[in-house]
């Protein structure tokens, strides 16, 4: 074996070396961040599975234009419920905006929805859609996707 061949080897071993410690640490960073994504998934899955709410009653009272609309947390997750979306005859309306107002449990102080509490969401004369009570349907949505419907009462003052 000549000079060339032994030069020619070694060429080639530290490419390898080389072209190793490029391919390791991308091959890392790439396993841990589909195995953090995963993790992610995971974590919002579960969220999901723990978050439990139905909405009780919507009423609209036509004396006075306002809609309120009580939900109960029956889940394990607190919610927070200025972080709700409320949908009223498929027009959005936004719950930590000024044209509604949110009482957790009688409590306007607060946005935290634990537990067994009841989330009561009051929307000023300035919604939309023109509500028919026994027609118009309001959709609650919080922030994991859950949600659930009902039907609009109209009651009178």
């Amino acid at each position: 074996m000549g000079v060339s061949v032994s030069a020619s080897t070694a060429i080639i071993v530290a490419g390898l070396f080389f072209a190793f410690t490029t391919f390791y640490p991308v091959a890392s960073n790439g396993i841990e961040r589909v195995s953090d994504a995963q993790h992610g998934v995971n974590e919002r899955a579960l969220e999901r599975q723990n978050t439990d709410f139905s909405v009780t009653s919507a009423t609209f009272n036509a004396t006075t234009g306002e809609l309120t609309v009580n939900a109960t947390n029956e889940g394990s997750i607190g919610l927070v419920a200025d972080d709700a979306t409320l949908l009223v005859g498929n027009e959005y309306v936004d719950v930590g905006g000024s044209n509604a107002a949110t009482t957790v449990d009688g409590d306007a102080d607060t946005a935290l929805w634990l537990g067994d509490e009841t989330l009561s969401v009051t929307v000023g004369g300035t919604v939309e859609t023109d509500i028919v009570g026994g027609e118009t349907r309001v959709v609650l949505v919080v922030e994991s996707g859950v949600r659930d419907a009902a039907t609009v009462t109209e009651v009178s003052a």
